[in-house]
């Protein structure tokens, strides 16, 4: 191989052609890393606990930080060089960035993705981390994703003890901000970008879709949109007339329907209006996400607003519903006009020939291990993710390889602890398979 980025055919033809090995046939090295994993898992338990019960809401800077710096120090103590990148240009914490850089100029170069913030604010009724039994924990990110960043650590620890390293380059990124993203985009997400450019291969260590037997070698892309109708305001008795109209509730109704009826039936296509805000005055915050409305039964509804997201598995899939959606917009009713407004969003991470490569190494690695087959999940079944800004500049990605659980997002977030361990020798097994290409 060159020193330059490995090319998109070589690659996946050595991809292909790694031999399938059953667990017996472990060779040395992947029975150490096993039980070096092992060993470390205690220790990861802790380290979840650690996360988990600092409270690092996206815009909680000091938390985010807190958390950042906590990463930061086990991976400075595996010899990683850290970078704390600061996130004030896109008003929010920053990133932390780790990296190994092999002394083998061929070594393939891997990005493992992860992040420090969750959904909760800086001023919720916390919950702290609790051990609920054997196998299950709870607390705030317990699985999204501060124990997909401990199996990054715990996984790269272990082969750092083993002197399995040598082959590979490795650039950790724990971004800030990927519950609610820093604006702008290009800002906020330029760290993905640039270390995925650099890289070969992509490892995202989200949940996924919080199934051991799945990993995402796809995921949708998320652009959020608002929908602002303005109409003639009147008294209630003149609505349907030629001189006043329908109102502006009338128009933005038949606007969501006929969005539902045009494009529902797409495969992997959604768009969900996830705020509607009406009347004689209406107001729609889009910082906080909170509306504001006045409004009488016996006045003809002045403005409404819309606020909604769109999800697709490719850009042209994207761009074809933004167009039939601008198209019907534009079919406006008799006294009325309307508005609908993109945001920049989550590009698409696609089904790549790459990608099911990556999926089925992992699968092999799974196997080999005693663990089931992994296939790849259904992208209906989770969100967007950080992967997708790097997935277009690596020869392979992959994510959904963290802690599994339930109720992310939510008081009642819990974490499968029978994953830690599995999922953690998975990752460091591929990893170390990987340098041996």
């Amino acid at each position: 191989m060159s020193l330059l980025k490995f090319s998109h055919a070589l690659i996946l033809t050595l991809a292909s052609t790694l031999p399938l090995t059953s667990h017996a046939a472990l060779n040395k090295n992947e029975r150490e890393i096993v039980k070096q994993v092992d060993k470390n898992i205690p220790q990861a338990l802790k380290e979840i606990e650690q996360a988990a019960n600092i409270n690092s809401g996206s815009l909680n800077i000091e938390g985010v930080k807190k958390v950042g710096a906590l990463t930061s120090e086990q991976l400075k103590a595996i010899g990683f060089k850290v970078e704390w990148l600061d996130g004030s240009a896109f008003n929010r914490a920053g990133h932390v960035l780790a990296t190994h850089e092999s002394k083998n100029p061929d070594a393939i170069k891997i990005l493992m993705i992860g992040h420090l913030d969750t959904v909760f604010a800086k001023h919720d009724n916390f919950t702290t981390y609790k051990q609920i039994d054997e196998h299950t924990a709870s607390g705030p990110g317990v699985a999204d994703m501060k124990g997909g960043n401990t199996i990054i650590i715990t996984a790269l620890k272990s082969l750092q003890a083993l002197n399995l390293l040598e082959n590979v380059s490795i650039k950790v990124l724990l971004t800030g901000d990927e519950e609610s993203s820093g604006r702008p985009l290009s800002l906020s997400k330029k760290a993905i970008v640039d270390a995925a450019i650099w890289a070969d291969v992509a490892l995202g260590f989200e949940n996924g879709d919080n199934n051991i037997k799945t990993a995402m070698a796809a995921r949708r892309g998320y652009t959020g949109w608002t929908l602002n109708v303005t109409a003639n305001a009147a008294h209630s008795s003149q609505i349907f007339s030629e001189s006043v109209g329908y109102g502006a509730i009338y128009e933005a109704s038949r606007i969501l329907n006929d969005f539902r009826e045009q494009l529902a039936t797409q495969p992997n296509l959604t768009f969900n209006p996830g705020l509607i805000v009406g009347g004689t005055n209406a107001d729609y915050n889009s910082a906080n996400s909170s509306a504001t409305a006045f409004g009488k039964s016996n006045v003809i509804a002045q403005t409404v607003h819309v606020a909604g997201d769109l999800r697709a598995l490719s850009p042209k899939q994207v761009e074809g519903a933004k167009k039939v959606m601008q198209q019907i917009v534009a079919k406006s009713l008799n006294g009325s006009q309307a508005e609908l407004i993109f945001e920049d969003g989550y590009p698409p991470m696609g089904l790549t020939e790459g990608n099911k490569k990556l999926l089925a190494l992992y699968s092999q690695a799974s196997q080999d291990l005693g663990y089931n087959k992994v296939v790849a999940a259904n992208p209906r079944n989770a969100g967007a993710a950080d992967i997708s800004f790097a997935a277009n500049h690596v020869d392979m990605a992959l994510d959904g390889l963290g802690l599994m659980g339930s109720g992310a997002h939510t008081k009642n977030e819990t974490a499968d602890l029978t994953s830690l361990n599995k999922n953690t020798a998975k990752t460091a097994l591929l990893i170390y398979r990987l340098g041996q290409l």
